[in-house]
């Protein structure tokens, strides 16, 4: 399969073609996200032998790393929807909704490849 491919509504639906593509981007993106936490937490060890004694540069170091551990935790949650819709690409469930069972749409999907029911769209 090509590095262009892009899944189109000429082919069956979630072909083995489709399924590829899916899981691949979804692999990518898990891979992208475990790299970029662990520079991430990395780079926060660093920081933390670096303290300062000023209390001003203190209050938004720590304001930092608020924002920085919650966007850990969405990166987290994120990792386990991936997981979660590469199992449904390995047992054929991938691209259908888990409410209904109709199919998300390869655009919706290409746009969010985690979304795992039409409703998920409004939780993220």
């Amino acid at each position: 399969m090509s590095k262009k491919y892009i899944p189109n509504e000429k082919e069956k639906y979630m072909c083995d073609k489709h399924k590829k593509f899916f899981k691949k981007k979804l692999i990518d993106w898990k891979n992208e996200i475990i790299e970029s936490n662990a520079k991430g937490l990395y780079l926060n060890e660093v920081d933390r032998e670096i303290s300062s004694a000023d209390i001003i540069d203190q209050a938004s170091s720590q304001t930092e790393k608020s924002v920085e551990m919650r966007t850990l935790n969405r990166q987290i949650k994120l990792l386990s929807k991936i997981d979660k819709a590469i199992k449904k690409i390995d047992n054929d469930t991938y691209g259908y909704c888990e409410e209904t069972g109709d199919p998300i749409g390869l655009k919706r999907l290409i746009a969010r490849p985690c979304l795992l029911s039409t409703s998920d769209a409004a939780d993220e």
